[in-house]
């Protein structure tokens, strides 16, 4: 397997020795490359060049096996409570790592609701996506002129959320990684950020057309 994705995703489980034993049992049929402790110890539970079952169901892009495309990062959290500064330190210390081991580019460092909106919310409202932005480690659009409301599904396509077309689903995917407290329809401060991060950010595959 080469990586070409990071999957973030959070435990939603007590404490990281829970984690550790669902993600280490082979009946649950679920695993993950890495482990982070609240206190920043990574645990390391996959070879990065091997398969893990932590993504399921979904796509980003083209791809629609993310499991075989991608490394996935649990992170000890309950997916209520804010996550600790030592385990996004040592996130990003280990993001950095992978980017560099294995080339990959910042815009396919993605939440696991991303690639599976509708099924997941990890890592969540609570996330910062913007200190990773900073660091080069995911993307972070600003506002453009945006393109018209009807071009939602298209732009969203581009950026490399493929993985339904239900406008409301979609739409509360963005939100949650871009406008976490965002409500009503879709507005068009929605589609100045899509349109940046569709034109600044395409996924570099073969996209579906509306």
């Amino acid at each position: 397997m080469t990586p070409s994705i990071i999957v973030i995703h959070y435990t939603a489980m007590p404490d990281t020795a829970a984690a550790c034993r669902t993600l280490c049992n082979p009946d649950n049929a679920v695993s993950a490359h890495y482990l982070i402790a609240p206190d920043g110890q990574i645990l390391s539970l996959v070879a990065e060049n091997m398969r893990a079952w932590h993504a399921g169901r979904g796509s980003w892009g083209a791809c629609e096996d993310v499991n075989s495309a991608s490394i996935g990062i649990e992170l000890s959290n309950d997916g209520f409570s804010p996550f600790a500064a030592p385990l996004m330190d040592a996130l990003c210390d280990l993001i950095a790592g992978i980017m560099t081991r294995w080339n990959i580019p910042a815009h396919r460092v993605i939440g696991h609701s991303d690639m599976a909106p509708g099924r997941k919310v990890d890592p969540g409202a609570r996330f910062d996506w913007q200190r990773l932005a900073w660091l080069g480690m995911a993307v972070w659009p600003v506002p453009v002129d945006s393109a018209p409301l009807d071009q939602f599904l298209p732009l969203m396509y581009r950026a490399g959320f493929t993985a339904t077309d239900d406008d409301d689903v979609m739409l509360h995917c963005f939100r949650l990684h871009y406008r976490p407290h965002a409500t009503g329809p879709l507005d068009l401060y929605d589609m100045a950020l899509l349109t940046d991060l569709a034109q600044r950010f395409p996924v570099d595959a073969d996209l579906p057309t509306t």
